[in-house]
């Protein structure tokens, strides 16, 4: 039989019920009920159980009752859509009635147009221009790459930025959210690069550079404005005065003032070191970036497997193997074995390592090897570096291709043999071999070594190989000469910041890895030789009649501008004419010296810098850094600083080493790092799985078909959008349901505790539509309740004359608020979102509404005025508390309200966050009501056990207290448990009428419900039977499945888990049956 509650339940939200409406908290329970309980959840579990487990529906019971299929959700495209009908910056006319439902679509209309022409998202200042007294807050948008769309993971990051930016401007704060966007050079370059190949078929080099950027420029033009189009779906509250981007010209004028003054201290400097190359990009990659989502990820290998290149026309290749292979000892018959994975770097090996303790090679030390190829006499050194436990504990040394042979080269003096071009191809250093690409030379080589009978073997390896996410080409370690900045003293000062508390990092894990990472700095490799980016402001020095090297770092010279880098150059070399030196930036002539007829010209193209650098100057540069602005002055240091842990280190770090070493102070107080956002089933999103998700389809709803369009016009290879398309019918069979931006921020935070991944089911979004519309339709019951003529007195505050559930309802708003702008300080969204969930839904709407009821409908006028004022405090003061989380239909319905004479907020936005006030604290009121709700919830468990709807009851109270306690509720029972047609309180004196059913609900106080008389008892009991006889043939059923031969052997593991939880679940049925049964049977026999 349904149960009241379940007629109309509290919103589910990710699949479950939301609390019971008038538990509040865990009650004792009816043992029988509870039984019941156990039973159905112990079936839902083994039923969920079997259909995660393949072709166990099979063995079901087919008597078992199905679940009703459910309506599939409506998609936007499957709804009269909305037209908006307000002008673009006014104000929404919402003087008419409410709708019967939530449209996120209506009420989200024209809210933001207007709050951006109101200047609602400027900071607010005092009349002189200052910091108001309450103080500011500051917070810089992590800016987003200019190539594409945001996915959830920007969507949780601005749900967090904006949520706190709307909770500090309600607090009466000068707040200031600074929005921008990154020129994200490598991934612009190559998305210009694939659109010109794909619509004109030539390359930027037949282009050449400066049409090519000009070509950028074009394309940022076009596309750059869907990202700002989506921040402002997205609600946030972003100062579009103050948009940044990194390329603009006052921020170029900053990356300019930070590379000359570090070059100029030497913080900055150039040197030919080894660097992460990309042979297809033709570019340097961050050696810093080896990590997922960022420039080089490593690949697993379990073992041999073939992998296709794609700068070998996609052919493919053997890798996971180790090969080993002998080196001939000079003036010897004796070899040396040693092992690589790359054995085409053998080309440029310079040494042979081997432990001074190994025995084995101790008549060696000091002897060469003959390289095979061109007779190179390669030393044989000593080297802690070879383990002796390792393999043949030989190792050869390459120190031009490999990052730990490196550091042994510059230890032991070593040749660095270069072997391969930048396109990958095997240079003059490798012959025999040159002109070959490098994994044809892998191939060739090996044969060439079989030839000399020098190959020994080859194995599988499990390993990792460093992979350009860019391009999916194969990362080549070489030696490049790049700009470099030294980190360690920066590194030193950025760890004290956080070791005297100037910078907070949140949460600690992320400052353990914060601490653990600066400790093992390397310097930061800045310059990449691609087109699209800010040109590194240094000038190479040529002499007249000398042929400088690169290298020689007293050869080059930054500058402001070009006059100062000639200035700088001429002050250098006092003894040399002016007119005989020239300035190459990057091989070519500066724009002077093309005036002065003096140039040398090469094809050398000019580097850029690392997106990082300009992205590690933000929190300054947007304010008007390096010029003393009015903004750098009132917004510098920011606030906070909120961002993704998986960029903690390749950019928090370097904004907080580069902004202590320009301007002297931490770019902001604190650090925030959310998890990472995950799909339901905790991968990472990725557009190859189909599961990067714009979050305007999650606003808007989309369907499956239109998904599987996104992919189409996308970047992917046609395979992998066949994957990708795939994975969407799995997880988004019916597209994705239309859910509103409110929704969709609120489940973003509600999923937010910091630490852990998120794993974010798109569904669960829904629900908290659901709960949208729940607030939807209490604000149209409150409003009716209130009626056209209510006027809230002009300050808040009680009548005096307040009911119980009144002073309850107070004490729980007190108690949210409190709690919420604790957990928001916090920086705990799951705590805070929780909070206002739980009074909104369980408590004001689903237990006080319904108590207001009869008390607004009633005839005491008091008691009417007293519920109708507390009525309107916690629908002002709940969509208060909810408006940084859901800033749209909380403005719409606070729009609505009427106004106390005293509030002059114009937006909710700008209007006072609740706060706690003491003399609504009242904890006697709270423990009275809840005692009240234990024998409402008594009540109605009574009534639900024993199918009487019309009810008498009798409360028989312990004390005297609880006596007049009850005598003055009895209303609030009646109106929560429902169906009561007689409600008595009685002392524990005072018999109770034979053939009632008790609750007990304390020592002090039983609840009894008249049962005979109200019930056949020989019906019910027949029914028992049947339900216990079923239960029984269905048990053995299952338990004969166990009994089978061979069961505990041959049976998988996650079957036998769908057997026992079925086993249990008839079990425990048959017991609340039982139970059941002896109950009717003792009240009959009464």
């Amino acid at each position: 039989m349904t149960k009241p509650e379940e007629k109309q339940g509290p919103v589910k939200v990710d699949g479950a019920p939301a609390p019971s409406p008038v538990d509040g908290q865990k009650k004792k329970e009816n043992p029988e009920k509870e039984a019941k309980r156990l039973a159905k959840l112990a079936k839902f579990e083994a039923k969920k159980a079997a259909e995660a487990a393949k072709n166990a529906a099979a063995s079901g019971d087919k008597k078992e009752k199905k679940d009703k299929k459910k309506p599939e959700p409506k998609t936007a495209a499957e709804e009269t859509p909305f037209v908006n009908t307000t002008p673009k910056g006014e104000k929404k006319d919402v003087s008419g009635g409410m709708a019967n439902a939530y449209d996120p679509t209506a009420v989200e209309a024209a809210w933001y147009d207007w709050w951006e022409k109101q200047g609602l998202f400027k900071p607010e200042l005092t009349a002189d221009g200052k910091i108001k007294p309450e103080g500011k807050f500051v917070i810089p948008i992590p800016p987003p790459n200019v190539t594409g769309s945001l996915h959830l993971g920007h969507a949780l990051t601005n749900s967090i930025q904006d949520c706190l930016t709307r909770w500090h401007r309600m607090q009466g704060k000068s707040a200031l959210f600074v929005p921008g966007c990154d020129h994200a050079g490598i991934a612009t370059q190559i998305v210009v690069e694939k659109k010109l190949m794909r619509e004109r078929g030539i390359t930027r080099h037949s282009l050449g550079r400066q049409a090519f950027v000009d070509e950028v420029w074009k394309w940022k033009d076009a596309y750059g404005h869907r990202i700002y189009d989506q921040l402002r779906r997205l609600g946030s509250s972003l100062d579009w005065d103050r948009v940044r981007f990194t390329m603009d010209p006052s921020l170029n004028k900053a990356v300019t003032e930070a590379f000359v003054r570090l070059h100029e201290d030497g913080t900055i400097y150039r040197a030919n070191r080894l660097v992460n190359w990309c042979t297809k990009l033709n570019t340097a990659l961050s050696n810093l970036e080896v990590e997922p989502n960022f420039a080089v990820e490593m690949e697993e290998l379990e073992g041999r497997t073939m992998r296709a290149v794609p700068d070998h026309d996609n052919r493919k290749y053997e890798f996971g193997v180790i090969i080993s292979f002998a080196y001939q000892v000079e003036n010897s018959d004796e070899r040396i074995i040693v092992a690589t994975t790359r054995l085409e770097t053998m080309l440029g090996d310079t040494a042979v390592c081997v432990n001074p303790k190994d025995a084995r090679y101790t008549h060696l030390h000091g002897k060469y090897v003959i390289h095979p190829f061109n007779n190179r006499r390669i030393p044989i050194i000593t080297d802690d570096y070879a383990d002796p436990e390792f393999g043949t504990g030989a190792v050869k040394i390459t120190p031009a291709h490999d990052f730990n042979d490196y550091n042994i080269g510059k230890r032991h003096n070593l040749e660095f043999i270069n072997i391969l071009t930048d396109d990958g191809l095997i240079n003059e250093n490798g012959a025999p071999f040159t002109g070959i690409r490098r994994f044809d030379a892998r191939v060739a080589v090996q044969k060439a070594l079989e030839e000399k009978g020098l190959y020994i073997e080859t194995k599988d390896n499990k390993m990792q190989i460093p992979i350009c996410t860019r391009s999916g080409n194969v990362v080549e370690p070489m030696l490049k000469p790049q700009w470099w900045v030294n980190c360690q003293e920066m590194a030193q000062d950025a760890m004290q910041a956080v070791r005297s508390g100037e910078l907070n990092i949140v949460p600690e894990t992320s400052e353990k890895e914060w601490f653990r990472w600066l400790e093992n700095i390397q310097d930061w490799c800045i310059s990449r030789q691609l087109w699209w980016g800010h040109r590194v402001p240094a000038y190479f020095i040529r002499i007249k009649g000398q042929d400088g090297d690169e290298n020689d770092a007293q050869l080059w010279v930054s500058g402001r501008d070009e006059e100062e880098a000639r200035k700088k150059a001429v002050a250098r070399f006092p003894n040399v004419s002016p007119s005989d030196i020239t300035l190459e930036q990057g091989g070519m002539p500066t724009r002077c010296d093309v005036k002065m007829k003096s140039a040398k010209l090469n094809s050398t193209d000019p580097d850029v810098l690392d997106t990082w650098f300009s992205s590690g100057l933000w929190p300054f540069s947007i304010m008007g850094w390096p010029e003393q602005t009015k903004d750098l002055d009132l917004f510098f240091p920011n606030s906070l600083l909120e961002t993704g842990r998986d960029i903690l280190f390749f950019w928090v770090v370097r904004m907080v080493m580069m902004s202590q070493k320009l301007t002297g102070k931490v770019p902001f107080k604190q650090v925030f790092c959310h998890a990472m956002v995950r799909d339901a089933h905790g991968r990472k999103m990725s557009k190859s799985l189909g599961n990067v998700i714009d979050p305007i389809d999650v606003i808007e709803g989309i369907t499956l078909s239109a998904l599987g369009k996104r992919l189409d016009e996308g970047n992917l290879d046609p395979r992998e959008v066949a994957k990708a398309k795939e994975g969407q019918k799995r997880d988004y069979p019916n597209g994705i349901p239309k859910c509103g931006t409110d929704a969709l921020r609120f489940a973003l935070l509600a999923y937010t505790s910091g630490g852990r991944d998120i794993n974010l089911d798109v569904n669960r979004v829904e629900g908290y539509r659901k709960f949208c519309n729940k607030l939807w339709n209490a604000t149209k019951l409150v409003m009716m309740k209130l009626g056209d003529d209510y006027k809230p007195s002009p300050e808040t505050k009680l009548t005096g004359t307040e009911s119980l559930a009144d002073l309850w309802i107070i004490a729980k708003l007190n108690k949210a608020s409190r709690e919420t702008n604790k957990y928001l300080e916090q920086l705990n969204f799951m705590q805070a979102t929780s909070t206002v969930y739980q009074f909104w839904l369980t408590e004001l709407c689903d237990v006080y509404l319904e108590i207001c009821k009869p008390v607004v409908d009633g005839d005491d006028a008091q008691a009417k005025e007293a519920c109708r004022n507390v009525l309107y405090i916690c629908l002002d003061a709940g969509l208060k508390l909810l408006h940084p989380f859901m800033p749209f239909v909380t403005e719409e319905l606070y729009q609505r309200l009427p106004r106390r004479s005293m509030d002059t907020s114009a937006s909710i936005m700008t209007a006072r966050y609740p706060q706690e006030i003491a003399e609504w604290n009242n904890a006697q009121a709270e423990k009275d009501y809840e005692f009240v709700n234990d024998v409402a919830h008594a009540a109605r468990s009574l009534m639900t056990d024993y199918s009487i709807k019309e009810a008498t009851l009798y409360v028989q109270a312990g004390t005297s207290e609880v006596q007049k306690l009850m005598s003055s509720q009895a209303a609030i029972v009646r109106t929560l448990a429902r169906g009561i047609k007689n409600f008595n309180v009685v002392s524990k004196d005072e018999a109770i009428p034979a053939g009632c059913a008790p609750y007990n609900v304390t020592e002090d106080c039983t609840v009894f419900l008249l049962v005979k008389g109200h019930v056949d008892f020989e019906v019910e009991l027949k029914k028992l039977d049947d339900k216990l006889a079923n239960a029984s043939k269905n048990l053995a059923t299952w338990k004969k499945k166990t009994e089978a031969e061979g069961y505990e052997t041959k049976v998988k593991a996650e079957i036998k888990e769908i057997n026992e939880n079925k086993i249990k679940g008839y079990e425990a049925e048959i017991e609340a049956l039982q139970h059941a049964k002896d109950n009717f049977m003792r009240l009959r026999d009464a």
